[in-house]
Parts: C-alpha cells; structure tokens; sequence
C-alpha cells in the first residue's frame, strides 16, 4: 500500500524537475522559528546519534539535564507503561508530559500516554532539539515539561548503502541496515532494525529466589521516507513505519508485547506546511504475583488486546511582516483505545473479564510573532484548545456465568484551554546573551488514566474518570555564553507550577494491601538550574550538562499525606558528560558517563531508590573506506554496589555508504 502511494509522486515529479538543478529537496520541515532562541534549547547532532554505545534514543536522551523517563530501566527491560518522558522534575505518574513529535507528527501511545521508544533508532534521525519548558504553542498541546522534537536525517546524511551488525555479552544481538536512493529530483529511503538479548536479572541477588530469571527482549522496526518537489518551492514527504517489541520481566507470566504502525504525509512550501497522519497501536500485558519467598509464581492480570489508534492533522503558516515573523495555524488529534483484560485468576485462569475505553479530541490555533530590534529579540503567542472526552466505559463481568459485575457509562465532557507563552532575548555582546521566558501549558488526561484500574500483587490502583487536564505555569531566565564558534555555554534557572497534576494518591494501607486512586492534587512546584556546554578542540570534543530539581508536591484533601514530599521518581540532581575522538581517517572513540541522584519509588517517599551511575563506550576504526570495526560497552551501577548491577559489551562490523 504504501510503496503504491509513494512512488506515483516520484515518476510524476522527477522528470518535470530533473533539469531544474536548483531544486533540491530538504526532507526536513520549515525549521527553527526566528523567536526559538529565546527558549531553554539543547540539539543532539546526527554525529552524536550516531555514535552511542546503546544505539537506543531512551539512553541517548537521558544526556539532556532535567530529562528523565518515570522509571530509571531502559527500553530494553522496563515495562513500557512506565516509559513516559519528562523534564525539570515535573514526573509523578507514568504518562509524558513532554511532548514528543517526529516529523510534526505526536508520538505518545494514543492509550496510554507512554512512549515506544524501540520504534526511533537514532541511525535514522538527523536531529533531536529539546525544548525545556511548557507551552509548545505550534507543536501542540501535551508540552507541560517541554518539547521533543525528532527530525528524519535528510538525504544529503542518507546517500548509498550502509548497516552495522553487532553481536555482544548475553547473547545480545544489535543489526541496522539503512540506504538513500536518488529517483530523479525525489530521495527514497529506508531502513532496518534489530536487537534481541537474554537480559539480565532485574532482582538483587540477596533477595533473589527461584522463580526469578534474566529479563529477555526483542525488537525491530522498518521504517521507508519518500521525499519529491511539487513545482519549484514545494515538497511533499510521505513516511511509513512499523515496529514490534517483546520483553519479559524476569518471571514466568511477565511477557510484555507492543506492535504500531505510523504513517504521515507532509507538505511543505518555503513558509508553510500541512501534515496529515494515523497510527495504531496494540499492547499485550501480563503480570505475575510472587510470593514474599519467591519460590512460586502465579498470572495475576492478562491485559491481552489493547487496541488504540490516533490521528491527526496540522498546518502551519509563516508570514513575514517586515521585521516580524509571524506562525499562525491549527492542529487536531483524535485518540481512541479500549484495554481488554482477564483478572481475578484462579488455578492460572481468569476468571474475570474488564473492557475500559474511550475517545479524546483536542482542537487548537495558534499564532506567535518573533520580532528582531538590533541587539533585542522580542516573541510572545497564544494558543486556543477545545477538548473533548466522549464514550468512556468500564465493564467487569464474570466469565463462567456472564454475571455483569461492573457496567459504567461515563458522561461526556468538553472544555476550552488558552495558553502562551512570551520571551526576550538579548545579545550583550557577541557571543552573550540573556534570555527570559513565561509560558503556560497543558494536558489532557489519557484514556489510560482516565478508565483503567489495575492490581499489582495485593496493591490496588483505581481509576478516575472524573480528572480534569493537568495545566502548568512556568518561568525561566539564562544566559548562554559562546566564546568561540565551537564553545558554548548555557545556564537557566527555572520556576515551575503544575496544577491539578494527576498522581497515584494512597487511600488506605493495611496488611490486605495499599489502595491508591489517580487523583488530581492541588500542584507540583519544581526550581532549579541546569547547565550544558560544548567545546570542540581539534579532533576533540567535550559536551555535558548538570541539572538540580527541588519539586514538592502541594496537597490537602484525601492526598494531605503527600503535602511536602517529594514527587515519586523525581531526583534533585542528574549529570552527564560525553568525550569524543574522530580522526579525519573516520576513527572515533566516546565515552559517557551519567549520573542520577536518589529518588522515591513511591509517593510517601517510603522506598528510597540509591543513586545511579553509568557508563557508556564505544570506538570504531576503519579497515578500508567502507568498512570499520566497532566496540562497544555499557555499565551501570548505584552507591550501593549489588550483583543487579549490568555490564554488557559488543562487537560490531559496520558497511558505510559510499558518502562515509
């Protein structure tokens, strides 16, 4: 289907453009906007894509200070329900909020709200910036700690052939393929990606018993872009994907099992663009109960189908007036998902069976003007949200006899969000700058949130249909200091408010279990300092970044306990630092280390979780033009050394195009 859409655009533009040699297509959108300096901005560069020691964006990310994902395990062992991104200690809950986009496109599960971070290898991407702070404006809503924005590598990074096969430690296997092909004045690219391993045990081993067992996975994505002018200013770009992730978590009936498919079409003129897309998604979850001694094992929940599709379109329009630039536009998205699951399992069947589901729709406008005055950069925009929540349910019946034990219809809601934000930049004098910003931002609950309760061993977690969007205020104010064109230093401090955020809030305690409900307490008030830089020496370079989060949560009500405390896995500091080596030959070398402090597994800051360190390394050099070796290694540890601590290396072979 889709190589039948994609190339009619190729046959029917290459010829009528081939002569035109000045027409070359970009693959990218319209770019950064004139007023996008004035935020909180770190780009990771396809030379630092490209050149990780995990090959994994989820690792890759946790380089940007304040950037952390609910739950410390990466994609390769975490249960992807606790795979939600977000920035500037903002956490509390598993969904993002931070918006995530590839191509204009919005990437949380349309569900769940969390992120399958095995569908983006990096070797396929040309650029990640990372805006910290709320209130996206033209990305969309959902940016309450920031904004995430993937760019497919253009067809100038993608010329010819190329893939690397690694093999390592666990039995662990890593296979990416990628080519860019040339049709006529148009650029086809596609790619290829596999990784499987035994894991590792994700349990101490002083606490470990005999059901517990390493944590396997395997996963693999296709991905196939096509880029064609349309008359001398305009491109269309049309994307296909498709990814499936397995993972187990460590014990017999842990299996976890994702698969989505994504497509988009793109137009895009020299001040305007218009996006269109649909993906789906279908999730498979089981979990165990084991017991305090960890001899048996037993199924407690199957969620076994939870189909969910979103779709969405954009446009954007980019007007000069003068010295003003303006954007102006809307976007729409649509989610809808319904988890089926069996629970109440007696003698390994359930007896019981939940459906819990619904659709959610946001419409907004936006328009923003960016305004340059010698030295002064002025910018400041609002947008408008109508949201609906229509056709949420909760059914439970018995199996054997049909009894219907639960039958909710929940009524429909709506309402209107306006947000903005505004900020100045000022250039002191060359090379420093100040900068300041406020923003507003907000988040509709998902459907996840919203309609499905869930048990893990005797904890009981209910759902609320009843949450209102989570809504932030925000304030920043840096300086950036660029002594030499390859140097960079920046320094932001921030203020944040999350209202109404949406937590896991403890009811009751008792030796039958904990009861917690999703409730929207009063607030979130997170300030701190982060600080990133850059230099390039010659052939090397050095690049890291610190951030300090002081959050508290603000509560009264049934979640007063929680007033004071600090939000569940939400540390106060995180580092990371990259030194790389690249020699004019195409030898290279990197090492990083990370760093993140202690934080709480649970709301009542009960279960404190020791600091983490890791590192991460990897060196390749070139035996002809085309082909290298690679090594790779990966480490991690916390203050308090256990045998849980993983280590894991690789060997790899890679065949590079012909552009190297």
């Amino acid at each position: 289907m889709l190589r039948g859409f994609i190339l009619p655009f190729f046959v029917a533009a290459s010829p009528a453009v081939a002569q035109e040699a000045e027409i070359v297509v970009t693959g990218r959108g319209l770019g950064a906007a004139l007023g996008d300096d004035v935020y909180d901005v770190v780009v990771l560069n396809r030379e630092r894509l490209t050149g990780s020691a995990s090959n994994r964006l989820d690792e890759l990310l946790k380089e940007v200070p304040g950037f952390q994902l609910f739950r410390r395990s990466d994609a390769r062992s975490a249960n992807p329900t606790s795979q939600g991104a977000t920035l500037r200690a903002l956490g509390g809950n598993a969904s993002s909020r931070a918006l995530l986009v590839l191509d204009g496109v919005p990437q949380t599960d349309p569900f769940g709200g969390w992120i399958s971070w095995p569908a983006y290898d990096p070797r396929r991407l040309g650029e990640v910036r990372v805006v910290r702070g709320g209130g996206s404006g033209a990305n969309g809503s959902g940016a309450l700690a920031g904004t995430i924005e993937l760019s497919s590598a253009r067809p100038s990074e993608l010329r010819g052939a190329g893939g690397s096969f690694a093999y390592g430690s666990r039995d662990s296997l890593d296979a990416f393929v990628g080519a860019g092909l040339t049709l006529g004045a148009g650029f086809l690219s596609l790619s290829a990606s596999y990784a499987r391993g035994d894991g590792f045990i994700p349990v101490v081993a002083e606490q470990r018993g005999p059901v517990d067992r390493p944590s396997p996975y395997e996963q693999g994505s296709l991905a196939v872009r096509g880029v064609a002018p349309i008359g001398a200013s305009t491109e269309i770009q049309v994307s296909g994907s498709f990814f499936r992730d397995k993972r187990e978590r460590g014990t017999a009936f842990s299996d976890i099992r994702t698969a989505g498919a994504d497509a988009s079409v793109r137009l895009v003129g020299r001040r305007w663009s218009a996006l269109a897309y649909v993906q789906t998604r279908d999730f498979y979850n089981s979990f165990a109960s084991v017991n305090a001694a960890r001899t048996s094992v037993s199924r407690a929940s199957e969620q076994y189908d939870v189909p969910s599709t979103g779709t969405g379109a954009r446009v954007e329009f980019r007007p000069l007036l003068g010295p003003v630039e303006l954007r102006v536009g809307g976007d729409w998205r649509a989610t809808e998902g319904e988890t089926r699951e069996l629970f109440n399992f007696q003698n390994g069947i359930g007896t019981r069976q939940r459906i819990a589901g619904g659709e959610t729709q946001t419409l907004g406008g936006f328009a923003e003007a960016a305004w340059q005055v010698g030295p002064l950069m002025l910018t400041g925009g609002g947008r408008i949200d109508r949201w609906w929540i229509d056709d949420g349910k909760l059914h439970e019946r018995v199996i054997a006899n049909g009894a219907v034990l639960t039958h909710l219809r929940y009524a429909d809601r709506s309402g209107w969000e306006p947000t903005g934000r505004a900020g100045a930049a000022w250039l002191l004098r060359e090379g420093l700058t100040l900068r300041a910003a406020s923003y507003l931002g907000w988040r509709l609950p998902t459907l996840n949130e919203l309609y499905r309760p869930f048990r893990v061993g005797n904890d009981t977690t209910r759902a609320n249909a009843a949450l209102e969007p989570e809504r932030l205020k925000g304030i920043e104010a840096g300086i950036d200091f660029r002594p030499a064109s390859a140097a960079r230093i920046g320094v932001t401090l921030f203020a944040n408010r999350l209202e109404d955020g949406i937590a896991n809030v403890t009811l009751s305690q008792g030796a039958g279990g904990t009861i917690r409900e999703r409730q929207n307490i009063d607030a979130i008030v997170t300030r701190g300092i982060e600080l990133d830089g850059r230099v390039a020496l010659g052939r090397w370079s050095l690049s890291g970044g610190y951030s300090y989060a002081d959050a508290e949560v603000k509560a009264d009500g049934p979640a007063l306990p929680l007033n004071g405390l600090r939000p569940a896995q939400t540390p106060k500091h995180s580092f990371a630092a990259t030194a790389a080596w690249a020699s004019e030959a195409g030898a290279r070398a990197s090492l990083t280390g990370r760093y993140v402090g202690s934080q709480f597994e649970d709301d009542l800051n009960e279960q404190e979780l020791p600091d983490a360190l890791t590192f991460d390394a990897s060196a390749a050099w070139p035996l002809t033009r085309t082909f290298a070796i690679e090594a790779r290694a990966e480490i991690s540890a916390t203050s308090r050394w256990s045998p849980a601590s993983a280590a894991q290396a690789s060997w790899s072979a890679q065949r590079r195009g012909p552009s190297g």
